[in-house]
């Protein structure tokens, strides 16, 4: 664990205040991080009883916004209950937005975090689509790795274990008026996790229509809590019919959209031949933009992947139903489904359940595809090489 000097000196100078911030508020400030450490620190788990998200490191980042001020200083303290008015936003409507990232252990000893700035970036989307106050997201990245490097203990050294990080910002405005929230906080959370299916084996998928995770207009594309309860419902019918996660369907043609909480690619044999396609639904607005769905299509499109894995990649942005997939497994075209996103990283989909069948698609785990791209993935976070400058040293 890092000393406050050493845990700060990263940080990018602080703003008071700028043309585009007439009242002279206060931004948002990493050089004014306080620190107040935990007085006995936590046991740390054995990597065989990490769960995702059910641990928790010995320290967290708070900063709150309130209209007259701007944010305030924000500071690493123990981790532990926030108090808050029951009548706050947040409790009310629903004006909470979240991030999932993970630090990594490399061999040379370095925290690294997978691609931050596309979550910084998608932070800040977020925060514009609920109207909530303001916040650069540079400067959460910059407080981010503060907390990486001071909870770098917590990280597990294992492959495919992680230090999982949630930031989070809540509407906190003090009243039952049906208005924007003007006041905030903003909480950083680290987690110790191992993978996110206990055991890397295919998962089973229930198509669904009655009920949808997003709509034109919405905020599907967006990373708001709002998304994720209404599918708990649907998810615990698929569990009843024996199936593992949700296959999001939308529309009167049946459209594809996402898996459960995660973005859903398949690979599909080309009838010319050269190679595979690799196929996903586009950005439309009711897809959220994943970190990894983002990464497995650039590799994807990289002749020097390619060239690694010795199979032609062609990645695909197209609409497609249900009625392409099952036509596509009956005539032995459908190779691979996965599953992707920061907790999975890439994952695979044995059968899908649809209109009383199964589609079921070949193999006992991930095919050579989903294999190739969670290697390059996870030696891309882990520190085993260097592409494209995805993996970030918190430093």
């Amino acid at each position: 664990m890092g000393d406050r000097n050493s845990i700060i000196a990263s940080t990018t100078p602080g703003q008071t205040g700028d043309s585009t911030n007439p009242r002279s508020l206060a931004l948002l400030d990493a050089s004014k991080l306080n620190i107040t450490l935990a007085k006995t620190l936590k046991p740390l788990q054995p990597i065989e009883r990490l769960r995702f998200g059910q641990a928790f490191s010995d320290h967290m980042i708070v900063a709150t916004y309130d209209p007259e001020i701007g944010w305030s200083a924000p500071e690493v303290k123990p981790h532990g209950p926030i108090t808050l008015d029951p009548a706050c936003s947040c409790f009310q409507y629903g004006g909470n937005v979240f991030e999932g990232m993970k630090a990594y252990l490399g061999p040379d000893g370095k925290a690294r975090i997978f691609r931050p700035d596309m979550n910084m970036r998608r932070l800040e989307r977020s925060c514009a689509r609920l109207a909530l106050p303001p916040i650069d997201g540079d400067v959460v990245l910059e407080l981010i790795k503060c907390l990486v490097n001071l909870e770098k203990r917590w990280i597990p050294k294992e492959s495919g274990y992680s230090l999982y990080l949630r930031p989070t910002i809540i509407a906190t405005r003090p009243g039952l008026g049906v208005t924007a929230s003007d006041h905030a906080m903003l909480y950083i959370l680290a987690s110790p996790t191992g993978p996110y299916f206990h055991v890397l084996k295919p998962i089973s998928l229930f198509a669904v229509s009655e009920n949808v995770r997003a709509w034109p207009g919405g905020t599907g594309g967006h990373k708001v809590a709002g998304n994720y309860s209404p599918g708990f419902l649907p998810q615990r019918t698929a569990a009843e019919k024996g199936y593992d996660q949700l296959l999001w369907l939308f529309g009167d043609d049946r459209r594809i959209t996402e898996a459960g909480a995660m973005n859903f690619l398949v690979v599909v044999k080309r009838d010319d031949g050269d190679g595979v396609d690799l196929i996903t639904t586009p950005l439309d607005g009711t897809i959220l933009p994943g970190v990894t769905r983002a990464s497995c299509l650039a590799l994807a499109s990289d002749p020097k992947f390619h060239e690694e894995i010795s199979v032609r990649l062609h990645p695909q942005e197209i609409v497609y139903t249900m009625s392409d997939l099952a036509k596509w497994s009956s005539e032995g075209k459908l190779l691979e489904a996965l599953v992707v996103g920061t907790a999975v990283i890439v994952g695979s989909c044995n059968r899908i359940g649809y209109d009383g069948e199964d589609i079921i698609i070949p193999g006992t785990g991930l095919g050579p595809v989903g294999t190739a791209l969670r290697q390059k993935i996870l030696d891309i976070q882990e520190g085993r090489t260097e592409w494209e400058g995805w993996g970030v040293v918190c430093a």
